[in-house]
């Protein structure tokens, strides 16, 4: 199973979420530190779920840091976390760039 993979399964596991979109962004950052042939190094997540209503931003962002400390102690190195409650209003930015050095 790929870091991907493990990453999207626990999401859906503990948070429901009405949508999910988990992108390996790895080939943006190579040369950068923290990333490894092979990629699975950095990574986008775009949620929407009940769980994270009433809750602040950052509350939202230690419950999904929380839920996959084991991939930062394994594999991932960086995670761009885009989390929300149903109904508000989530929108995607445009498509990240390669990281500038």
């Amino acid at each position: 199973m790929t870091a991907r993979d493990t990453i999207a399964k626990k999401l859906k596991e503990a948070f429901a979420p009405e949508s999910l979109d988990v992108i390996d962004e790895s080939s943006l950052h190579e040369g950068h530190g923290g990333a490894r042939p092979g990629g699975e190094t950095h990574f986008r997540i775009y949620i929407v779920s009940q769980a994270f209503a009433g809750k602040s931003r950052i509350d939202r962002h230690r419950m999904v840091n929380t839920l996959l400390a084991d991939e930062f102690s394994a594999t991932v190195h960086a995670l761009a976390i885009h989390v929300h409650a149903p109904g508000e209003g989530a929108r995607r930015p445009p498509p990240a760039e390669a990281c500038k050095h």
